[in-house]
Order: C-alpha cells, then structure tokens, then sequence
C-alpha cells in the first residue's frame, strides 16, 4: 500500500464510498437523494468521493452527513485521521467539555459560521496548520 492510498483524502473518499453505497442499498438513494437528505452539497459529495480537497472538510459538514446517514461521525473522524472526540462512556447530555479558551472560541465559531468568506476559513486554516506544524526554537 503506497503512501497516497493512506492519505485522509484517500481513507474519506473510502469511507464516504461506503456509507453512499449503503445509503444506495437500504434506501435505494443516489448521490444527489444523499446529497439532499445530508444538506452536503452534490459537488461537495461528489470531492469527498474522489478525495479532491486541499482544506479538511468542514466538520458541520462531516456531521450532518453522518447524521442524516446514521453512521458514526468518529469513524468519519479517523478516516481524516483526526481524534474522533467521541468518548464511549459519557452521553453527550453527561459530557464535560474542557474549558477553552476565547480567542479559540471565536476562531472556532468563524470556522463553523457560514457567513464567513471560505477564503477567510481557508486563511485561518492555513494559520493554524502553519503553527501546529511548525518547529520552535530553543533560545540557548
């Protein structure tokens, strides 16, 4: 298995596949009736099928597909490779969420709002990948 079949793109693309082709066989749903019951836009399915996406794809996005789908949105999660946050022992009504910080509250509400220029989310985006990947230097 090379490198490119292990990417997030790759690994969603194989997962997104998966939960159309259940949607085709239990509701007898094409890509544009699981477009429309997802509230993911056809040409937004149609890139995450063929894994053609630079950015992450917008986790609301990733939800509500997930959600009109019923499959789980941790599996999704870490097929992008990302912490699925999904703990097994709590309910989401039992859940303590951790304390954040402002400045990321705002960051994460401008990322989730779709009033919000995509170019800005992109931005954002990229500021953050910068900084999460960058190296610190050590002073001495």
């Amino acid at each position: 298995m090379g490198a490119a079949q292990d990417s997030p793109q790759a690994a969603f693309a194989r997962f997104v596949r998966r939960a159309i082709d259940d949607a085709k066989s239990e509701h007898g749903w094409t890509v544009s009736d699981v477009a429309a019951q997802t509230g993911v836009g056809r040409s937004t399915v149609f890139r995450w099928l063929a894994g053609d996406w630079q950015d992450y794809p917008e986790l609301a996005k990733v939800r509500g597909f997930c959600s009109a789908l019923d499959v789980p949105v941790g599996a999704a999660f870490r097929a992008l490779g990302l912490p699925d946050g999904e703990p097994t022992s709590l309910t989401r009504r039992d859940r303590v969420e951790p304390p954040v910080d402002a400045d990321l509250r705002v960051i994460m509400t401008r990322l989730t709002d779709p009033a919000v220029a995509p170019e800005e989310k992109k931005l954002i985006r990229d500021m953050l990948r910068y900084l999460a990947h960058r190296q610190v230097r050590r002073a001495g």
